[in-house]
């Protein structure tokens, strides 16, 4: 594999200091001059119609300068797809879960605006409510929207092969019912957003978000404005995880209440209204058939999803579409058949989360197979070893695995967790007992959707040497601009610290879908490559011209800029090249031994011939003043060469690059408490290129512990629609004395599309910790838990129903 100079090393975050410091500035820490404060009304029932809503007692509050409601933002919906845009900025004729967003105001003070809100009175006819998606589903359930028959709000289905042929010819068939819950996205900074509108009718809004361009079409079309007159900046981000790619009731809110006060407003969610009305995963209920040979050979399976999406669409089709594709990874499987319905509840949104919608269907697929496994007496590591897709294969629906090291991956991670040793039996006495589990993951490196698709980059050289980088990439925590950083860096051969990387402003940086689908190192990289190559490009003219050389034979590293196996001297002293003796009419001709001789015999020995060259400083100087001056802007864009998937029968190419890994996990088990914890883990990823492993390998434990939350601890407890754990402390997120050590190997593959090689490294390993720990409390305990999270409760209760007896 080829040597750089920055790739591959592991640099710490460029963002580190000034997030340390407390420097760095969220949105909830932004203000401007003659800010007002402004907060939500949100309803306390889960299905109603609005009949009238009176704010003139709110208006009237001193301190009050603005009260808006749905109307006030016409009928303007937004969503996923044209055809799902089912969701009002703020309720128009009901409200379909507790908590929607109903009203906004905009005050001098906190206090005032929530006083306000207290003053406006909202009637309402009351209305059947739905909690349950297969409720939901039943004939003369109450009908959540008015459109959707049976309250389905989307619906996938995917049919490859010959299932029933593949299930004929199957030895060995197993019908396995598994159940996931919702779960909170986890970002410690709640959502907030600063609206200003001024007197010449144009927006600028800072708002914590994974992709900006979505909120800056959404304002532009709600507000009626042209794209020209919407500038949306991109602060620091306190984490995403997907739930921060949309637009929110908060984002149209401010914006509205500053057109109508002339004044900037600031809203900022709290975390008890992320948690009782914010967006979560979907929940699904997953019925999964699995047919193989004897000897563990995949032949078929079959799955039917029901997702319960909450009160509105959102995403929800794609999730439920990526939930059926990655049936068909990491295994080969020829014949699959896939079947979901995405359900209205009157509960809050559903939306995009880590793997969206993947992580629930590996749990199925991946624990069901350790029961295939277990059924036929063969080891886990070996059943997918034998299974494990390969570069160069075609899935059943066509996804194309350019590079793959997962069966690498399988026995990496059974080295590093010592596999073998400890599979022998469940090791422990008494009531702890412990057992080991392994599951597989694959994911996107960069999804290819629908519409606009492309990353774009721009490097300006500064002349003293140092560089800017625009790109409307977004980091959103989890080491992007770092990345993005290093990847400029290498091209143009200076370092990480000389590259300057600008936030998204949309005035500035060129539009970019932002970031999901572990789609900026893939996508965003390649852009920022190009632009860096460009910059490179005119560099290169100005240093060929300079020091006699073709422009492609001039070298970038190190902060230095010299011709490649230099055919004449250079006197370094001097700066300057030595023009050759008349006599030699070919000196290209004469060996470079031979012709440095001569020119030491020449000139004395005054000579270093070794190098024709100067500063990347000297030569920025130089390209940026000679003659009249020009600028040095480099330009690049990027954006998979595949073509859109067919969305309704699931199959084509999905992304450019697939990842694959694999995860084992070691568990104890209190049998007399029925309390878990995980002893140890162990990963192993196929991350093609690692740009920067210590940034990977942070991801791998962040994923780790999210997986963890979701297989062991997050819930939350439902009442008729009311979240009655409205905390971090009573929901339950995984804490640090939670998190267990994490041995990490980097498999790399170089992929031939990603930059340098690189794939994805962000979210695959989140898919594999659920199924990993779930097998492992089997092997500890005999006994198979099919429903998220694995509480205390359901082991004990599971012990019981066997008899308190391990098997």
């Amino acid at each position: 594999m080829e040597e750089y100079s920055v790739i591959g090393q592991r640099i710490p975050r460029v963002d580190g200091p000034i997030k340390a410091s407390g420097e760095a500035k969220y949105a909830a820490d932004l203000s401007l001059p003659g800010m007002l404060h402004g907060a939500i009304l949100r309803t306390p029932l889960p299905h109603a119609r609005i009949l009238q809503i009176d704010a003139s007692r709110a208006e009237r509050l001193p301190g009050v300068r603005a009260v808006v409601v749905g109307p006030d933002l016409g009928n303007f919906k937004y969503g996923f797809l044209p055809t799902t845009r089912d969701e009002s900025p703020l309720a128009l004729d009901k409200v379909r879960f507790i908590g929607e967003e109903v009203a906004a105001v905009a005050a001098i003070d906190e206090d005032t605006a929530q006083e306000a809100l207290e003053r406006i009175r909202v009637d309402y006819e009351e209305l059947p409510a739905v909690f349950d998606p297969l409720e939901a589903m039943a004939e003369g359930a109450p009908r959540i929207h008015d459109h959707a028959e049976r309250n389905v709000s989307a619906r996938a289905s995917m049919n490859f092969g010959d299932v029933e042929k593949g299930f004929r010819e199957s030895d060995h068939i197993r019908e396995d019912r598994f159940v996931t819950q919702p779960v909170l996205h986890g970002f410690l900074e709640p959502h907030a957003v600063l609206a200003s509108y001024d007197s010449s009718g144009k927006l600028t809004i800072w708002a914590s978000k994974q992709s900006p361009y979505f909120l800056y079409r959404n304002l532009s079309t709600a507000l009626g404005l042209p794209l020209s007159r919407v500038r949306v900046i991109q602060p620091c981000i306190g984490g995403g995880f997907g739930g921060k790619n949309e637009s929110f009731a908060l984002d149209f809110a401010a914006a509205l209440l500053s057109k109508k006060t002339g004044r900037p407003v600031k809203i900022v969610y709290s975390q008890e209204e992320v948690l009782t009305a914010g967006r979560r995963r979907h929940a699904m209920i997953l019925e999964l058939k699995t047919g193989v040979k004897r000897d563990g050979t995949l032949v078929a399976s079959s799955c039917r999803n029901i997702a319960d999406g909450g009160a509105y669409t959102s995403v929800g089709p794609l999730t439920i579409y990526l939930c059926g594709v990655f049936l068909t990874l990491p295994y080969r499987l020829p014949h699959v058949k896939y079947e979901a319905f995405r359900v209205y509840t009157n509960k809050p949104v559903c939306v995009a989360q880590r793997g969206n919608g993947i992580p629930q269907m590996r749990f199925a697929a991946d624990c069901q197979l350790d029961m295939i496994a277990q059924d036929l007496g063969i080891d886990p590591v070996e059943i997918r070893l034998k299974n494990a897709i390969r570069s160069g294969d075609r899935t059943a629906n066509d996804l194309a695995i350019t590079s793959c090291g997962l069966s690498k991956c399988i026995e990496k991670v059974a080295e590093a967790a010592g596999w073998e040793e400890k599979r022998r039996q469940p090791r422990g006495t008494g009531k702890l007992l412990r057992g080991i589990g392994l599951a597989c993951n694959s994911l996107v490196s960069g999804a290819r959707l629908r519409g606009h698709n492309s990353s774009g980059a721009m490097v300006k050289i500064h002349e003293d040497g140092g560089v800017s980088l625009l790109t409307g990439a977004t980091d959103s925590g989890q080491g992007a601009e770092t990345v993005l950083a290093q990847i400029a860096a290498e091209e143009l051969g200076v370092g990480v610290e000389d590259i300057q990387v600008s936030r998204v402003d949309s005035e500035l940086t060129p539009v970019d879908p932002g970031s999901y689908g572990s789609r900026v190192t893939s996508i965003a990289g390649n852009a920022v490559k190009a632009a860096a190559g460009d910059a490179r490009r005119q560099l290169a003219e100005a240093a060929a011209e300079r020091l006699d050389a073709l422009p492609e034979q001039i070298e970038f590293r190190n902060r230095r800029v010299y011709v490649k196996e230099s055919p004449r001297p250079f006197d370094l002293a001097q700066d300057r090249l030595i023009s050759p003796p008349a006599a030699e009419a070919e000196p290209k001709s004469i060996p470079m031994g031979e012709l440095k001789e001569r020119r030491e015999a020449q000139t004395g020995g005054k000579l270093q011939a070794t190098e024709r060259g100067m500063s990347f400083k000297q030569l920025a100087q130089l390209a940026c003043y000679a003659g009249s001056g020009k600028t040095i802007l480099g330009r690049g864009s990027y954006a998979h060469d595949i073509e859109v998937p067919n969305w309704e029968t699931g199959e084509g190419n999905l992304s450019a690059a697939y990842s694959f890994g694999a995860q084992a996990a070691e568990v104890e088990v209190d049998t007399e408490t029925g309390q878990v914890r995980v002893v140890s883990t162990a990963v192993a990823h196929d991350c093609g290129r690692a740009i920067n492993p210590m940034a990977v390998e942070g991801q791998f434990e962040g994923s780790i512990s999210a997986g963890l939350g979701q297989a062991l601890l997050e819930e939350f407890t439902l009442e008729e629609g009311s979240t009655l754990n409205p905390s971090l402390m009573g929901y339950h997120l995984p804490s640090a004395p939670d998190m267990p050590p994490v041995k990490t190997v980097l498999v790399e593959t170089h992929d031939p599309v990603g930059p340098y090689g690189a794939k994805e490294a962000g979210e695959g390993t989140q898919i594999s910790t659920v199924p990993a720990i779930v097998n492992a409390i089997n092997h500890a305990l005999g006994v198979w838990i099919k429903e998220l999270p694995i509480t205390p409760e359901k082991i004990l209760k599971a012990l019981e129903e066997r008899g308190g007896q391990r098997t």
